[in-house]
């Protein structure tokens, strides 16, 4: 497009074709050309109004303009669209040429259409919200200088860091205290700060402290495991700056560099006792940082952030991010992992390989190779191992399921003599595990023989005696003595001696042995 306003304020000011040309970069005869075009419809600068230049070359030349119809794109509309999050020039263009067919007319080139806006934007004095759009960012970081809270006991003075975020577009700020610069402390404040905002953004700015990043070079970023994951949990993306670039994060050390002055410095005389009482004060500090109007545009921070920004964050999830740690450990012969003095059980099956652990207030669960393989509800103070009985081995599961309900339960199933039989067991015992092992070796039986094989052979030990052992047990059915039917009140009787020798008394007197007399 010439530039109609530039070319006619030129020669008002009595410059030469030639110089006006070269001025407008455009030829000498298209310069007469606008020049003898404008004296003849009366149009001399300055213009009584503001005119652009597609309404002067609308009024110089309008035969060109119906022959050749050219839709003028709405900048304003540019500018508003630009502000919602993924929106950018290219779409808006596409959507402009799409705009433009529907009526029948001429879209610009590209080139020319971000030209158009660039100069609206320059002549407006609106801002250009190409990087900058709400909800897209939250730029975090610590403060540089400190705070001091007084130890009531000792008197001694602990340093205060102050943690700041700050949102983008909107420069609505956050601020608190902690003692230390740990990732407990550096995640805790990320949970505070959006729900101080209402919101989380799309990406997390910060600078490359060793708490959070653990690795970052051109080709890979490796995140501490607990930040990694509470930036999951709130589905946000942590992309930290550049090293040693401070402009990578401008809005956040912009924040830093006032609220030091707002808050830190102001606070400097008073004497804290509790970091509960410093965040207080810190909070009232911050209400009025970011209240105060700005100076060179109308409105505060607040008002920015309500107006323009807070509708566009993502919504917090139902339940915050619950701090955990994470460690390392391999799985013993007795497939157990011992967290503050207290076992819990994993698979039997990862005897030997090496786990990760996450920890938390609440729970406690084990991955193998990002799988997780066992979770148990967190015990504190003294407490028995935590065992799953599906971690166990089969032999090791039956093992811990014996106790004296569930032997006499099987037997009294069986049949009354098994019942009494497995009474005696229990009754030559003083500790009960003493005689598991006769239980579960008389309930084995079954393997080979029927259950009333098993009840017809403790029913045949019962008539010898009153506490059978199991090997008295095996022994009849064995040899299958518990096959032969006895009568009703019938009792097992010595053998018979009808056809046997037996010495009589004078066997045993003196002298020659007599001859043992038949008995009949």
């Amino acid at each position: 497009m010439i530039q109609y306003h530039e070319v006619l304020r030129l020669h008002s000011l009595g410059y030469s074709q030639r110089q006006i040309a070269a001025s407008v970069h455009s030829s000498r005869n298209k310069i007469r050309d606008i020049l003898r075009t404008a004296s003849e419809k009366g149009l001399v600068f300055p213009f009584p109004e503001p005119t652009t230049d597609e309404q002067l070359h609308m009024f110089l030349y309008p035969q060109e303009g119906t022959s050749s119809p050219r839709k003028i794109p709405d900048c304003s509309w540019i500018h508003d669209e630009l502000a919602k999050p993924g929106v950018t020039l290219t779409l808006l263009w596409s959507e402009y040429c799409e705009q433009a067919q529907l009526e029948h007319s001429i879209p610009y080139q590209y080139s020319y259409f971000c030209e158009l806006y660039h100069s609206y934007a320059q002549r407006t004095k609106a801002t250009l919200r190409i990087k900058r759009k709400p909800g897209e960012s939250i730029e975090v970081d610590w403060a540089g200088k400190v705070l001091t809270v007084v130890d009531e006991v000792t008197g001694e003075g602990i340093p205060a860091y102050v943690f700041v975020a700050t949102l983008s577009c909107s420069l609505y700020s956050y601020a608190v205290a902690f003692p230390t610069r740990c990732i407990a402390n550096w995640i805790q404040a990320h949970i505070q700060a959006f729900q101080f905002f209402s919101g989380v953004a799309r990406i997390l700015i910060l600078d490359n402290l060793k708490t959070a990043v653990t690795k970052h070079t051109t080709s890979e970023l490796i995140l501490h495991r607990s930040y990694q994951e509470m930036a999951e949990h709130y589905h946000t993306a942590v992309i930290p700056a550049r090293p040693y670039s401070p402009r990578g994060k401008p809005n956040v050390e912009s924040a830093v560099g006032v609220l030091s002055t707002w808050i830190i410095a102001a606070l400097r005389h008073e004497k804290f006792f509790s970091f509960a009482a410093l965040n207080e004060a810190i909070a009232v500090k911050l209400k009025e940082f970011n209240e105060k109007p700005f100076q060179k545009k109308n409105g505060s921070r607040l008002q920015a952030f309500e107006q323009e920004e807070k509708a566009y964050l993502q919504p917090l999830p139902i339940s915050p991010y619950e701090m955990a740690q994470w460690q390392t450990t391999t799985i013993q012969p007795d497939y157990l992992i011992t967290i503050e003095k207290i076992k819990y059980s994993v698979p039997y099956e990862y005897i030997g390989q090496n786990v990760d652990l996450r920890i938390t207030s609440t729970t406690i669960e084990v991955f193998y190779h990002s799988h997780r393989i066992a979770s148990h509800i967190r015990r504190h103070g003294m407490c028995e191992p935590q065992i799953c009985k599906d971690h166990m081995p089969e032999k090791h599961q039956k093992y811990l399921s014996w106790n004296r309900d569930t032997f006499l339960g099987w037997a009294r199933d069986v049949g009354k003599s098994t019942h009494i039989v497995m009474e005696s067991f229990f009754a030559s015992v003083k500790v009960e595990q003493q005689c598991y092992k006769s239980c579960a070796a008389l309930m084995k039986l079954r393997d080979r023989y029927s259950l009333s094989r098993i009840e017809d052979a403790c029913s045949r030990a019962l008539l010898y005696t009153p506490s059978p052992s199991f090997k008295n047990i095996h022994t009849i059915l064995k040899t299958g003595q518990d096959k032969h039917v006895l009568g009703a009140n019938s009792t097992p009787t010595k053998r018979s001696g009808k056809y046997g020798y037996t010495r009589g008394a004078h066997y045993f007197k003196g002298g020659k042995h007599a001859e043992p007399d038949h008995t009949s």
